[in-house]
């Protein structure tokens, strides 16, 4: 059973339609990801399947025991969040703000979740730093940490690497590749074809007409060949 179902969707604001017709499944161990031109609706479409924005068509449905709000986000971030005065161990935490109900305070199943995730990212060492004090990719790995407590197994990935140097963006891609090959399905947006083509295994390019397909049917595709060149 498919972990999300799409069916005929369209994305837009108002009147104004950025994509339409799109039908994909994602199931479970799936690496996707999502590339297009600026504009060309791949943020539209992340906040739509995460429910901060209504489709302007279509049914995105939820299976096989998942719900819109067990995955794991990591947005772009913004120089304000970049600058975040919390400790690395406060905002892994707040992933797990879905899980811990209506209890006002964190119980010890969360805190076990983080220090797992903190493990997992290799930065339980800096647990009690200051996060703003951090580089670029030890911050990504601390918001994917954050998204992990949310949901281990669907992670929904807004422009990774972006800001990062060229090592950075390495070690962010080779993460991301470790989780997936541990199970977790990871939807990414990218602006950097080459890496799409090297670790994902479908392509969804985001258009009008959105074209989902296999990364091998993808590269043989007339629409690669003009998006490529």
């Amino acid at each position: 059973m498919s972990l999300i179902t799409i069916k005929e969707l369209s994305l837009g604001y108002g009147t104004r339609i950025l994509a339409e017709g799109l039908n994909m499944s994602v199931n479970s161990g799936d690496y996707i990801c999502v590339i297009g031109e600026n504009g060309a609706g791949k943020s539209t479409f992340i906040k739509t399947l995460l429910g901060l924005q209504q489709p302007l068509k279509g049914k995105i449905i939820f299976g096989d025991g998942l719900k819109q709000t067990d995955v794991g986000y990591l947005p772009q971030q913004t120089v304000v969040q970049r600058d975040f005065p919390a400790t690395v161990e406060e905002i892994v935490l707040s992933g797990c703000q879905g899980k811990k109900g209506l209890k006002p305070f964190y119980g010890s199943k969360e805190k076990e979740t983080v220090q797992k995730n903190l493990l997992r990212m290799n930065i339980s060492e800096f647990a009690k730093r200051s996060y703003r004090k951090l580089s670029g990719g030890q911050q990504q790995r601390v918001l994917l940490a954050r998204a992990l407590c949310a949901s281990s197994r669907l992670l929904v990935l807004d422009e990774p690497v972006a800001g990062l140097d060229p090592k950075a963006s390495e070690d962010m891609y080779t993460l991301i590749k470790s989780l997936n090959d541990e199970g977790v399905t990871v939807i990414m947006i990218s602006h950097d074809i080459s890496a799409a083509l090297e670790y994902a295994g479908h392509i969804l390019h985001m258009r009008h007409d959105p074209v989902f397909m296999t990364k091998k049917d993808y590269i043989n595709s007339d629409i690669s060949k003009i998006y490529l060149g």
